[in-house]
């Protein structure tokens, strides 16, 4: 498979996309915890550039090659801490938005409340919503695993 376009993206568009990320990051959120929402998020949605890139971000913050591939199975390992597992969840109820999805249920919500504050859960939201966003347009133009932005 080959990528459909090699076009830069329009410098507005950048510079957008960097006032997302720091507004992100300004949510003093564990950017460990941003990288598994943002990888998992990427898994779902069968990104694989944002997949690589996720993975070599993530091992940059630290994360360990055992959670890193365990994040696709997170319920069924030991690996995450409660407020993790909240901040996988809500990932996963806000990408998975196909016609009838039950969506982000209040459960997951206050789950995800109980252990992060309303400026964190911004974050945590925003950074669902920005890796949604490249991963459909990396999927639309075919971009190639193996670049880190």
């Amino acid at each position: 498979m080959e990528a459909r376009t090699q076009s830069p993206a329009n410098f507005d568009v950048i510079t957008a996309v960097q006032h997302l990320h720091k507004a992100i990051h300004a949510g003093g959120v564990d950017p460990l915890v941003l990288e598994l929402v943002h990888l998992r998020a990427s898994q779902i949605n069968g990104c694989s550039p944002c997949v690589f890139a996720g993975v070599a971000s993530a091992k940059k913050h630290g994360e360990t090659d055992e959670r890193l591939h365990n994040v696709v199975t997170w319920r069924e390992t030991p690996f995450f801490t409660d407020a993790e597992r909240s901040a996988l969840a809500l990932t996963e109820a806000a990408t998975r938005i196909q016609d009838g999805a039950t969506g982000v249920t209040d459960e997951i919500w206050d789950a995800a409340a109980a252990h992060f504050d309303e400026k964190q859960l911004s974050a945590i939201v925003l950074n669902i919503a920005l890796t949604n966003f490249f991963n459909r347009i990396n999927r639309a133009t075919r971009e190639q695993a193996g670049k880190t932005w």
